[in-house]
């Protein structure tokens, strides 16, 4: 849950929850059904909704190898998962600390940044034409977060490097 929904938690001892943070409160229940009805659609099609940004990437891209396809393949599942637990949590930042202990090391070892990048291109215009834009909207925050992460240089210590690639 974001920050400010969880601090609302924080200390019922104190206080009752003043009007605007009720309504606060309301729209992130309100919107609950939503989320996880589009977090139902993303597990059931994953693999699809994978398998046709990777076509498009194969067709676009035909010199990728087939391990670095691969591995992209992989972490795009993954961001994709990270990204679903993140709308129905209604917490971009999510995205955020789950990625950074292991996206840069993992890409850097396997030689992956421009085809996880494009991966994650072409699984939001897959997405786009899937869902409709109130759907894509709730994801709309995660899916950017974890794009910025993509889009930033990798940054790790060889020994990370080392240790992912076993």
């Amino acid at each position: 849950m974001n920050q400010q929904l969880i601090a609302l938690f924080d200390q019922p001892e104190k206080r009752y929850l003043n009007p605007k943070e009720l309504s606060s409160l309301s729209q992130y229940v309100a919107s609950l059904p939503e989320r996880i009805r589009v977090y139902r659609l993303l597990r059931d099609n994953e693999v699809k909704l994978m398998q046709q940004a990777v076509d498009s990437l194969q067709a676009q891209c035909s010199q990728i190898s087939e391990k670095q396809l691969e591995r992209s393949t992989v972490t795009g599942l993954l961001i994709l998962r990270y990204c679903a637990m993140a709308m129905v949590l209604d917490d971009a930042t999510f995205v955020k600390q789950r990625l950074q202990g292991w996206l840069s090391a993992v890409q850097l070892a396997y030689e992956t940044v421009k085809v996880d990048q494009d991966l994650h291109e072409m699984l939001r215009q897959q997405l786009g034409r899937q869902f409709t834009a109130q759907q894509l909207s709730l994801l709309e925050p995660a899916l950017k977060a974890s794009q910025v992460l993509l889009s930033q240089p990798p940054e790790k210590p060889q020994a990370m490097v080392e240790a992912a690639k076993i």
